[in-house]
């Protein structure tokens, strides 16, 4: 992979969806940092912000762009945006 934004993942420990996520993003190759929003309370009032109130886990963040759950990043991925996006600085 040429070049990749930063990509953040905020999840919790017990999360079947946060986990698919992480996973679907290691396929591509991309890398990522994982913040625990059940470990810091810090994190989940910046989630919350930064995604205009969802409350849910996984909220993705590729760049400056929310992506929004898991269920958005898989129907990026199936339309075929998902690749565009992870070789896009500053998307």
């Amino acid at each position: 992979m040429s070049s990749q934004p930063p990509i953040r993942i905020y999840s919790t420990a017990f999360c079947p969806y946060c986990d698919r996520a992480s996973a679907l993003l290691t396929r591509k190759g991309a890398t990522f940092t994982e913040i625990k929003v059940d470990e810091d309370v810090a994190r989940r009032d910046e989630m919350l912000r930064l995604s205009g109130g969802r409350r849910t886990v996984p909220q993705i963040f590729i760049g400056d762009r929310h992506v929004g759950g898991f269920d958005d990043l898989y129907a990026l991925d199936r339309k075929g945006e998902l690749d565009l996006l992870l070789t896009t600085p500053d998307s």
